[in-house]
């Protein structure tokens, strides 16, 4: 997170929280589903939605029979395109506070209290679970080497581009304010897995404080995982969005990425209407 001051800390009024919703982008998590809900502490969150991007197994069916809502796409969106479904169905059930969690258990949702408590003070709009804590810790946990150094070499990049410090900027778990998913267009993403820089490069050009917390993950044979190439096209598009952004700040772009939602925009005209 930038450097703030802290007379800046002190003005700024606590949020207030009357709805957590978590989202849980899903495909072939039927094994998963359960523990992922039970790791995260009752009470904690008011509604559950899935979205089931055109699972081959049972992941509807599970999650209906724990009593979370579900979304089952009809035809496979890709994990940007399951996002949006996600988002957009938390901002119609009036969520405060959005936590997304891959539903594979890969993601501690011990830490979803925290979370929420941390985004009450108003201090931060975005918070992201951080897997790298340690880097013995990262690879005991079972993350490939391959992939724990282009985690550092992309984080590390993104951060000088986007004036961040944050320690994992690819993690599957994240939590956002609503004004957040309200101002950015997460529409003009992408469907793929870049979805998520495209999401915090947003974030950053209208002004959303980023923090981290450190979030215990586990990697198995049923935790969801891209291989070495599907990673590699992932690396590379980030690159690409890092440069959208910096040509937006310096205004030499008018890329849709970075345009206000039109809900934000309506509300804006709104507002100016009846000053």
């Amino acid at each position: 997170m930038g450097f703030v001051r802290l007379d800046e800390f002190r003005e700024r009024p606590e949020r207030e929280i009357k709805k957590v919703v978590c989202v849980m982008p899903a495909y072939n998590a039927e094994l998963t589903i359960e523990r992922t809900l039970n790791s995260i502490p009752a009470g904690t969150v008011h509604e559950f939605i899935l979205v089931d991007d055109c699972s081959k197994d049972r992941t509807v069916e599970v999650a209906k029979s724990l009593g979370i809502t579900v979304i089952a796409h009809e035809k496979n969106k890709g994990y940007g395109g399951n996002q949006k479904t996600c988002y957009d169905a938390a901002l119609k059930s009036g969520a405060d506070v959005v936590v997304m969690i891959h539903p594979d258990y890969q993601y501690d949702g011990r830490i979803t209290p925290a979370v929420v408590s941390l985004l009450r003070t108003g201090t931060v709009d975005v918070i992201l679970g951080s897997r790298i804590r340690s880097r013995r810790e990262t690879l005991e946990g079972g993350m490939p080497i391959y992939k724990y150094i282009s985690n550092r070499a992309l984080t590390v990049f993104e951060n000088v581009m986007l004036g961040q410090n944050a320690g994992d900027l690819h993690t599957g778990f994240r939590a956002y304010a609503r004004e957040v998913i309200e101002t950015i267009n997460y529409h003009a993403n992408s469907d793929d897995f870049v979805f998520d820089s495209e999401f915090l490069a947003q974030s950053v050009y209208h002004g959303f404080r980023i923090g981290d917390v450190p979030i215990p993950t586990r990697y198995f044979d049923e935790a969801s995982s891209i291989n070495f190439r599907r990673s590699t096209k992932y690396g590379l598009q980030t690159l690409q969005v890092m440069l959208k952004y910096k040509l937006a700040q310096w205004g030499l772009s008018r890329s849709p990425l970075f345009a206000k939602s039109p809900r934000a925009m309506e509300a804006g005209r709104q507002s100016a209407a009846t000053a």
